[in-house]
């Protein structure tokens, strides 16, 4: 029988630590070559674009998820789970939850792999969906003990912080700026909308892990240059992906592409990560392909019932 999933299913099955743990294991599977995950294709339909990525677990499943550009209220993203035995679709998750989840799951890896082991306090910016599962997945791996959030909404980012407090036990404020946002954290979360850059990289303290989820080519980018040239360490979860954006991931050109790592590479131990209490990581999220099915996978796997 097909499964279909929806959010409630989602929310209700994978907790912060299954979705890091599933990430892990995505990335070393693409790594060791043994999960296919080629860059997403995109179909401009006038007005909008069509956008797929699919992924293969050799010998196990294959899948996709798709989504679109329109913008309309009621889009929703769509994930399929194919046997790759058979080819039956095992699954079909419809809505939100899913992706979001996902990239929280990859983003609380690269917090795990890259940021100091007593890493304690956190920036965000942003007040999105985004920006919640990387909270989310990061308290998973990290003791938080302080959460601070800026977004240009002061109603926003105060729901956010209360939110925090209420579902983490983290203690967690707004903040008025950016700045006060990423002063002095342990690590910091870049996720929004914005096409330029909305923090200085002179504001952050020497050691703190930076991820960035929002745009990051050069013809727009929600941090400057100025960050990458801090970064002592530079990675992203797909390299593929990062030199097929168009126009160029601003970290997939030089003179930063000789310096940027597969985060799977530095999980599996072969290239190096943190070095050093000191140094700035800066992990680049792009959404390495067919973990979106990789996490249905292991939903299903966990017993997610039919609606």
């Amino acid at each position: 029988m097909t499964l279909l999933v929806s959010d409630r299913e989602v929310a209700a099955t994978l907790d912060a630590a299954t979705t890091v743990a599933a990430m892990r294991d995505a990335l070393l599977a693409a790594h060791a070559g043994r999960l296919v995950a080629p860059p997403r294709a995109s179909a401009p339909l006038g007005g909008g674009r069509m956008v797929l990525t699919a992924g293969h677990l050799t010998g196990e499943w294959y899948g996709f998820r798709s989504y679109d550009t329109f913008g309309l209220p009621e889009s929703a993203q769509l994930v399929v789970l194919h046997d790759a035995r058979t080819g039956a679709v095992r699954a079909v998750a419809v809505g939100e939850e899913l992706g979001s989840r996902r990239t929280g799951g990859l983003g609380g890896v690269a917090v795990d792999a890259l940021a100091r082991p007593d890493a304690a306090t956190l920036g965000v910016v942003g007040s999105g969906r985004q920006a919640w599962t990387q909270v989310w997945a990061t308290a998973a791996v990290r003791p938080l003990r302080e959460v601070t959030v800026h977004s240009r909404s002061a109603a926003r980012r105060a729901a956010f912080a209360a939110r925090v407090r209420a579902e983490l036990g983290v203690p967690a404020r707004a903040v008025d700026t950016a700045r006060e946002a990423v002063a002095d954290r342990d690590v910091v979360v870049l996720a929004t909308t914005s096409v330029t850059p909305v923090i200085d990289a002179a504001d952050l303290a020497p050691g703190t892990h930076v991820s960035t989820v929002g745009f990051k080519q050069t013809d727009r980018h929600e941090f400057g240059t100025d960050l990458l040239d801090v970064a002592d360490v530079l990675v992203t979860d797909s390299p593929a992906q990062a030199g097929a954006y168009s126009p160029p991931m601003l970290a997939a050109v030089e003179p930063y592409a000789g310096r940027l790592r597969d985060l799977g590479a530095v999980l599996a131990g072969a290239v190096a990560g943190r070095t050093g209490a000191d140094q700035i990581s800066v992990f680049c999220s792009t959404g390495l392909a067919g973990t979106e099915v990789f996490l249905l996978d292991r939903l299903v796997r966990l017993g997610a019932a039919a609606v």
